[in-house]
């Protein structure tokens, strides 16, 4: 979808991240540096970062572990941040980015040390094709890793709907994310689950983004809101999130070895 959106349903959550220039991750860098570690980034020499949004993640990776990292995204507008997110952080030599669907990644089988998802999969359908398709980039004793939110109890219908105002469509429980990773044919498979706060995740999406960064992104989303009637839908029912939709969410990190 795009800003054509019928204004009375609003923007796609994703298109919405993209014409702003922001992108949803749970958890900020303590997530990032928890769930390479558990797939053993200090043996790592190439990465690859799938829905990589506006690039935080591959310019941090490069920048922090000094790997290589591709970074690839659905949309080319996330794209387009990203090299500019690499080129303001000066890591443009160590990344690559490409349009490219994880159902479907136009790279070679057994080429990546680690291949990580962070709040991405939440968006995708088909979840077992899309950890399936991580695992063939993968080479062999190389980690995948996921970074995904889970509700811990099923909400109602109307808690369920401002959920997906929140975070997104197709929270799963943990129960269903542990048997998706069961059924992931890694081996060495590693789960850890955190709440989230509230709080501490406004504090960490700051961090994340940046404030330069965040600062420009609000303009945007200032005159889109002005201007465009279907994003002023979207930002409101994204704003207009109770306490409870947060009582009943966490978060897992998912690490296997190939």
């Amino acid at each position: 979808m795009t800003t054509e959106t019928n204004p009375r349903l609003g923007v796609n959550f994703l298109d919405m991240q993209a014409q702003v220039g922001v992108t949803k991750h749970t958890g900020g860098f303590a997530a990032t540096n928890e769930l390479l570690s558990l797939c053993h980034v200090e043996d790592a020499h190439e990465v690859l970062n799938v829905g990589c949004g506006i690039g935080v993640g591959p310019a941090y990776i490069a920048k922090k572990y000094g790997c290589r990292v591709v970074g690839v995204d659905l949309s080319e507008k996330m794209i387009q941040w990203s090299r500019q997110r690499a080129a303001e952080e000066r890591v443009a030599d160590k990344v690559e980015f490409r349009v490219a669907d994880v159902l479907e990644l136009p790279l070679e089988a057994d080429r990546f040390d680690i291949v990580i998802v962070e709040s991405v999969l939440t968006f995708v359908e088909d979840k077992p094709r899309a950890i399936q398709e991580c695992v063939r980039v993968t080479r062999p004793d190389g980690y995948v890793g996921l970074s995904e939110s889970f509700v811990t109890k099923q909400p109602s219908p109307e808690l369920a709907a401002r959920i997906e105002d929140a975070i997104g469509p197709s929270v799963l429980t943990l129960e269903i994310w542990r048997a998706l990773w069961e059924e992931s044919g890694l081996q060495d498979r590693v789960v850890k689950t955190f709440p989230v706060d509230p709080r501490q995740e406004i504090k960490d999406r700051m961090q994340w983004i940046g404030w330069r960064w965040l600062l420009r992104a609000w303009g945007r989303s200032l005159r889109l809101y002005l201007t465009n009637p279907g994003v002023r839908q979207s930002i409101k029912k994204m704003f207009n999130v109770p306490p409870e939709v947060y009582q009943c969410l966490g978060y897992g990190l998912f690490a296997g070895r190939k």
